[in-house]
């Protein structure tokens, strides 16, 4: 198992991986646009594009977002999302190995706190989450979309 950060010529595989996310997503836009979106994530040093390789293969992957703050002794937050495995590499560790890599990544970074979000119910995917280091019951979350 090799954790490290995703690097630019690796967008294809993530690409890849991301169809093991969601069932349905929405259509990708032209290849030009995703390559500009990968180029600015990969610019941001708050962002951290943390990938599971098996041998070459990226079979999982999240993203850790380390998020400037002014309360709490000036200490940032983090967020986790885009949590992905592999469907043939599932319940062998990975998701809970990059989970404990970006938990990792940022308590060093001086986070007081990292939050997940996860549209699952089911309740094998929050016990993982649970068991990962997240607790589902200490905050609400609310989520706004724009209307369509």
């Amino acid at each position: 198992m090799n954790i490290r950060e995703l690097q630019p010529i690796e967008l294809q595989s993530l690409r890849a991986l991301y169809t093991h996310l969601h069932e349905r997503d929405d259509p990708m836009p032209p290849d030009a646009e995703v390559e500009a979106v990968w180029a600015e994530a990969l610019a941001n040093r708050r962002i951290k594009h943390i990938g599971g390789f098996s041998g070459d293969s990226l079979v999982s992957r999240c993203t850790l977002t380390v998020i400037p703050n002014l309360t709490r002794a000036c200490r940032p937050y983090g967020v986790i999302e885009n949590v992905v495995t592999h469907a043939a590499y599932r319940c062998q560790g990975w998701g809970k190995a990059i989970l404990e890599h970006a938990l990792g990544e940022a308590w060093h970074q001086r986070c007081y706190k990292v939050m997940l979000l996860t549209g699952r119910k089911d309740e094998a995917t929050l016990r993982f989450y649970e068991q990962a280091g997240f607790d589902r019951c200490s905050k609400q979350a609310f989520l706004a979309k724009p209307a369509v």
